[in-house]
């Protein structure tokens, strides 16, 4: 009931709807991403490329340290958090320092899964890692995914982790990356080439990439723990710790023969 000469206050509707506001904060911070890159390496930057289409799965059937250069700058999707790999690690079959050494395990089982699928394990009853599956069904390779920065969602990404900040601290890490995203081992499996849940899409290419050798696998042979199967995109500081054991790829193999036989 209105009560005659009483004064009401007058209601508006929200001018700038929290999701619009998210999205063009998310914008600003992508555009952020790529200039940061570009005054890095002293250049203009270039526009991010629109979120492309799914990878189809025949992208994912090749060598581990083939895929693992190729997906850096390739986008990460689940809902409306999108990130830039960045960051990556290979472990090949035969490779001391990857999970396939134990053998198909029940922890173990989907690194031997088709290629293109998601593999997620638990590291120190904390941390939810994130690798991708690489080369044939059976073969037991795969790709961590180290670091990444934030395109949009930014501010679900820091609910997740608990950290109100757009600075590198946030993604730069492999548990921070699964944390974000809010993967559980119950990922493990999952396809990443078929829309929805958790998706690989196209997305800008490095112009130079950084290479060496892999952090915190001291456990394994020497000849796998000095191996170059680390791989960064040169100019951004969305990249983790060490930084200093990184060095530029000379060549588009990086590499000697030698080293990647063994």
């Amino acid at each position: 009931m209105i009560i005659k000469g009483a004064t009401t206050t007058p209601r508006f509707k929200r001018s700038f709807p929290r999701k619009k506001k998210q999205q063009l904060r998310s914008s600003r911070l992508a555009v952020d991403v790529a200039a940061g890159e570009a005054e890095a390496a002293g250049r203009s930057p270039r526009p991010l490329s629109p979120i492309g289409r799914a990878l189809p799965r025949d992208f994912f059937e090749v060598d581990a340290l083939d895929l693992a250069p190729r997906l850096l700058g390739k986008l990460l999707r689940r809902d409306e958090v999108v990130l830039r790999i960045t960051e990556v690690e290979a472990y090949r079959p035969n490779d001391s320092a990857c999970h396939g050494r134990f053998g198909i395990t029940a922890r173990t089982a989907p690194v031997f899964g088709p290629g293109g699928h998601a593999y997620v394990y638990l590291c120190y009853g904390l941390h939810m890692m994130l690798n991708i599956v690489a080369d044939k069904e059976g073969v037991g390779a795969a790709v961590l995914i180290r670091s990444c920065a934030p395109i949009s969602g930014l501010e679900t990404i820091q609910l997740r982790r608990g950290q109100q900040t757009e600075k590198p601290v946030l993604l730069t890490g492999p548990g921070k990356v699964g944390q974000a995203l809010g993967l559980s081992t119950d990922w493990s499996n999952h396809p990443l080439y078929t829309p929805g849940g958790l998706e690989v899409l196209e997305g800008p290419e490095p112009e130079n990439i950084l290479i060496g050798p892999r952090v915190g696998i001291e456990y394994a042979s020497p000849e796998h723990v000095a191996a170059p199967w680390r791989f960064a995109i040169a100019d951004t500081p969305w990249i983790s710790a060490p930084k200093n054991t990184l060095r530029p790829r000379l060549s588009p193999g990086g590499w000697t023969p030698e080293v990647v036989t063994k």
